[in-house]
């Protein structure tokens, strides 16, 4: 017999979600099974995995340590062994990080190392939860960036702080602003529509400006912050989160990102790479604001502000393109 204790970070998933986890080889029938046959119970009682679990509460496993082993994957060593991720902010319930270009935010094969990756190295390996407390409940990231964009990505750290920031996401009450550095100068600030139409195959998007099927509705606002030598330093707000919307909704206005190889100009991601070092698209996740309407166990975040550094890259070819750079 095993007994499960759960956690405050535990707290609020239902109780088949948690035995999931914890029993990840372990199919669903033979979970609901063991709650009808009792061989699983919940604070000494039956269960039918529906209940929504409060810290404190206890499972109890009636099971062969064999089986359990059976049903059970450890956490990766690899995961224990990674770098620290930069830490934007952190509480009980949420974490915010700022991505590096360059990487994940979530696995795309089984040997990719990714933010979430350096998230769960960063919690375990400081103590701040163990790996038997991840094969109940993993912390995730809520928000995804594209890999060569940089910028804030926020985690849910405890189960509340999961479903409260991923609603936030899902709802768009958050508010996300970039930074990004385009060819030519835009005059205006700026709210434009579209519509995108994605290809799986090419993992590309082309942007309509009328309905067809398929396509979803897009938004994006900007503002030029400042002029250089033929370059647009813009802060975009994101009104829609549609992949690779900022980056192929500007080169279809003819503002391509610089160092975007995918919807960017060839000639001046080569003179970005060769004069300033750019390896990377000039894209940065760079503030976002939460909602006013957050509740417990995160209301006292609601309207706060947060940002991440602007990567060196913006920093060199501002230098050497922008008479006065305003960031």
């Amino acid at each position: 017999m095993q007994l499960l204790e759960i956690a405050p970070e535990e707290a609020g998933q239902r109780l088949d979600k948690l035995l999931g986890k914890y029993l990840n080889q372990a199919g669903k029938g033979f979970l609901y099974k063991m709650m009808r046959k009792k061989n699983i119970t919940l604070n000494g009682k039956k269960c039918d995995g529906s209940e929504r679990l409060k810290a404190g509460d206890q499972v109890r496993l009636f099971l062969a340590d064999e089986t359990i082993e059976k049903f059970r994957s450890e956490v990766s060593a690899d995961v224990l062994s990674l770098e620290a991720p930069e830490v934007i902010y952190e509480d009980s319930n949420i974490l915010i990080l700022n991505k590096p270009s360059g990487m994940l935010s979530q696995k795309a094969r089984e040997q990719d190392i990714s933010l979430n990756d350096l998230m769960l190295n960063y919690l375990v390996g400081s103590g701040k939860i163990t790996p038997k407390q991840l094969r109940a409940f993993r912390p995730s990231i809520c928000n995804r960036l594209d890999r060569n964009t940089s910028g804030l990505v926020v985690a849910g750290r405890s189960m509340s702080g999961l479903q409260i920031m991923n609603q936030a996401f899902k709802e768009r009450s958050m508010e996300k602003y970039y930074l990004c550095i385009v060819k030519g100068w835009v005059r205006e600030k700026q709210q434009i529509q579209g519509y995108l139409i994605k290809d799986h195959r090419a993992n590309q998007v082309r942007i309509l400006n009328r309905p067809a099927d398929e396509a979803q509705p897009i938004a994006t606002a900007y503002e030029p912050l400042a002029y250089g030598k033929d370059l647009t330093l813009l802060q975009v707000e994101l009104l829609t989160g549609r992949s690779h919307q900022i980056r192929a909704h500007l080169a279809s206005i003819g503002h391509p990102i610089g160092g975007d190889t995918k919807y960017g100009d060839p000639e001046l991601n080569r003179r970005l790479r060769t004069e300033c070092g750019v390896k990377n698209q000039l894209l940065h996740s760079w503030k976002l604001v939460m909602p006013e309407t957050l509740t417990e166990p995160l209301s006292a975040l609601a309207g706060k502000t947060f940002l991440a550094p602007v990567p060196e890259e913006f920093s060199r070819v501002q230098a050497l393109y922008f008479k006065n750079p305003s960031r």
